[in-house]
């Protein structure tokens, strides 16, 4: 195909959505198909590379549940996840600065955590080193923020969720805390261990393939809300983990990497006796005031 047709077939499929019925809708399938076609004409596509990638992209829908969305994890390792999140947060916090950082959602949240009062522990029974977390929430300014909500999940001490390892969720290492007065929280969990994303399907292949790391560095997952303010979905990640310079979805930022102390068997700050050895993390997050 000449350079003249290639141009003209570009321009053929993009006439063919002047009838999108929003203005967005017709910005975004045109750009798309821009972007697609000049893809293709940069790298000089063949019939079978293209074959193999639709071939793919079947398999990943192939594969996908909503145990299991496939499409996210490839969305994740290929940075968009990320990217989008970073969009989402400059939009929602404009001209505000010192709010949490955000980070990427990842597949294995679920709706419905149970509610549990500040100082739970919403690991019972789960494998792993306890951890107690406390830290407060306020504005940008510094104000504490009263009733804010964290809403929180992890995997296991070795890095499983408990919606990898039962046909329905067990809302294991899940729950939801409210600060108090004062803006503080505190509750009870695990100190998150590494783990790989899952493997088995064909984003593995993809990672495999391009020789990239399957390891996404111990975290905690939160989503932290107020009203007035802009909600953060955010982790935070174990300092000193392997793979904190190499998570294999972009997810970890320098500001949510947080120290756990080591502590023996005794009375731990909350009052709680423990008869075995744990762990401590401190954070606070700071949420931006929705805009006017």
């Amino acid at each position: 195909m000449s350079d003249y047709n290639q141009s003209l077939l570009t321009s053929d499929v993009l006439k063919a959505f002047d009838k999108a019925p929003t203005p967005r809708l017709r910005e975004l399938m045109t750009t798309l198909v821009k972007h697609v076609h000049a893809f293709a004409r940069e790298v000089d596509l063949t019939p079978e590379e293209w074959m193999q990638g639709l071939n793919f992209l079947c398999r990943t829908g192939q594969i996908s549940t909503e145990r299991r969305p496939e499409f996210i994890l490839l969305s994740d390792t290929l940075g968009l996840s990320m990217m989008v999140v970073s969009l989402a947060q400059a939009r929602a916090s404009k001209n505000t600065e010192g709010a949490t950082e955000a980070t990427v959602e990842g597949p294995f949240y679920w709706p419905g955590a149970p509610d549990v009062e500040l100082g739970a522990d919403i690991a019972q029974g789960v494998a792993g080193e306890p951890a107690l977390y406390s830290g407060t929430v306020t504005d940008v300014a510094g104000k504490p923020l009263a009733g804010a909500l964290l809403d929180i999940w992890s995997g296991d001490g070795e890095g499983f969720y408990d919606v990898q390892l039962s046909a329905t969720p067990s809302m294991q290492a899940r729950g939801k805390v409210r600060t108090d007065e004062q803006g503080r929280y505190r509750f009870w969990s695990i100190r998150p261990a590494y783990y790989p994303v899952p493997d088995d399907g064909p984003v593995g292949e993809m990672l495999r393939a391009t020789n990239r790391s399957i390891y996404r560095p111990g975290h905690i997952h939160m989503m932290v809300s107020a009203p007035g303010h802009v909600p953060v979905t955010t982790h935070l990640f174990v300092k000193d983990s392997p793979y904190l310079e190499e998570d294999a979805v972009f997810g970890k930022r320098d500001s949510l990497v947080v120290a756990y102390q080591a502590h023996p068997p005794g009375i731990a700050a909350d009052g709680r006796e423990m008869k075995t050895p744990y762990h401590s993390a401190e954070y606070d997050f700071r949420l931006a005031p929705t805009p006017k």
